[in-house]
């Protein structure tokens, strides 16, 4: 099937089209750098970083670029606060932002342009906007004009220009004195104390809040490209904002041809925020769960959908995590450590045929689900269903006493299978040499060894002698310890709850 993608200018799934065959122009909006990155963050920049993946997963040459705004109020406030400069506050906090995406495996964008390095572009978007009278400058800096192209508003909200609330998102609106109308917006900032600021035809100041992407987008891609991405809070005024400065400013429509937003993130079902206490940094989240861990919580949703972060939340996804980390080290290790290739030739996938053919007929149309998962719009939630379901295949082939050439072919096509779907398109594999490292020991699960060892031996001589109800009480006596028992083809393993 075709590659779908849900549009938010459109409204609908549309097929996946690009401007030049084969390469893909995405943008997406990064942070603005004055406190560690948060879980909103995470949640973005996982779902952009699934879409890059894909998107070169299925042969597309992607150029990816990502901003920082290092130039804001808010990063202004905190260097004043600290009598330090804005530029030690974004960079302390872009370093932060890199540290926190590594470590959940989001691949790098191939441009990271920022506010304070794109001046020239701006000031030139700004002198092209006030040339066609699409801006104008006002007593305190220069504004874009809506009313000046008023059929461009509500692209991306569906509402009409009436609609729009002064003061939204708190970027827009106000009742500056250098403003026509409240919906205008400012393009340039002139200089205030103790404010960072360059030399502008208008004045010394600083830009806008909306220009700067506008600027960047022009200066990578051109007049049009192919994504522009972002949280769900970005869609107005952010995002209408640039679609008036970019169409208005090159006479190119549209700008974008594929709008993309994820949805927000809650806690415990409220919506993230510092005023209610429940804002949790990356680093902090980190510090309870490790990073995959927090990256496969966040896919266990699509994109769109708003995600509620709870302890159960995580907690799930470490349990998932960590069975997907446990077959990957059990079918390196059948492959002798993936070093085995081609030790026999395996038999074509036959579904109607049992053993390993079915086994390998059974991952081959998993691979197929997951793909068709993927192609429609990016849905992760579908495609780990269909993950899970082939390492609960893979589990049960190595455990079902196959020769051993047979087991290590098995293995090394697992291996190969998982890294394809698991590893390259969703990003939640650890390099091998890290899966196949010995883990750390769990001091509680050292602490009931013993008990559970004693336990297990009890249980198998109550089943061996068909005492069913001695073997049931033995297994709510290993539920109580938090102790979940599966039986395999080589014996019982257990794991803590």
């Amino acid at each position: 099937m075709p590659l779908r993608v849900h549009d938010t200018r459109r409204r609908k799934k549309v097929d996946f089209t690009t401007i030049e065959p084969g390469k893909v122009r995405m943008y997406v909006c990064g942070i603005t750098p004055y406190s560690p990155s948060h879980l909103g963050h995470a949640r973005c920049y996982v779902s952009f970083d699934i879409v890059h993946r894909w998107l070169e997963a299925k042969g597309y040459d992607v150029t990816y670029v990502q901003n920082f705004t290092d130039v804001d109020d808010k990063i202004i406030n905190k260097a004043n606060e600290e009598g330090i400069e804005f530029s030690q506050v974004a960079e302390r906090n872009i370093e932060d932002y890199y540290s926190v995406m590594d470590a959940m495996n989001v691949l790098r964008a191939d441009h990271y342009p920022r506010v304070s390095e794109t001046i020239d572009g701006i000031i030139a978007m700004i002198e092209t906007l006030l040339e066609k009278e699409h801006a104008y400058v006002g007593d305190d800096g220069v504004y874009f004009h809506i009313e000046s192209a008023p059929e461009k508003y509500g692209m991306l909200t569906g509402q009409n220009i009436e609609a729009v609330r002064a003061g939204a998102g708190g970027r827009v609106g106000g009742t500056g004195s250098g403003k026509r109308d409240h919906k205008d917006f400012a393009l340039w900032k002139f200089a205030k104390p103790d404010e960072p600021q360059w030399e502008s035809p208008w004045g010394a100041g600083r830009p806008g809040w909306h220009i700067e992407c506008s600027a960047m987008s022009l200066q990578y891609f051109g007049e049009q490209f192919d994504i522009h991405g972002g949280g769900e809070d970005l869609r107005f005024p952010h995002h209408e904002a640039e679609i008036f400065q970019s169409e208005c400013c090159t006479g190119t429509s549209p700008l974008v041809h594929h709008w993309m937003h994820n949805g927000f993130v809650n806690v415990d079902g409220e919506k993230m925020s510092k005023s209610l206490g429940n804002f949790w940094t990356i680093s902090q989240a980190m510090e309870q769960f490790e990073p995959l861990t927090l990256r496969h919580a966040l896919l266990n949703a699509h994109y769109r959908n708003p995600i509620d972060f709870s302890e159960q939340f995580l907690e799930d996804g470490k349990r998932s995590q960590g069975r997907l980390e446990d077959t990957y080290r059990e079918a390196l290790l059948a492959s002798d450590g993936g070093a085995a290739k081609n030790l026999t030739t395996l038999p074509r996938p036959n579904l109607g045929e049992e053993g390993l053919s079915h086994s390998m007929g059974m991952l081959e149309k998993l691979a197929e689900e997951c793909a068709m998962a993927m192609d429609d719009d990016f849905n992760t939630r579908e495609a780990l269903a269909k993950i899970n379901a082939a390492l609960r295949q893979i589990s049960n082939t190595l455990g079902n006493g196959l020769g051993e050439d047979d087991k290590r072919a098995f293995a090394t096509y697992a291996v190969e299978w998982m890294e394809e779907f698991a590893g390259q398109a969703l990003g939640l594999l650890p390099s091998r040499d890290d899966a196949l490292a010995e883990p750390a020991e769990d001091p509680r699960r050292a602490e009931l060894a013993p008990k559970v060892g004693e336990l297990l031996v009890q249980r198998a001589a109550a089943r061996e002698a068909k005492d069913w109800p001695a073997a049931d009480a033995i297994r709510d006596e290993l539920a109580a310890l938090g102790v979940t028992v599966m039986d395999t083809a080589e014996g019982p393993v257990w794991e803590l709850d």
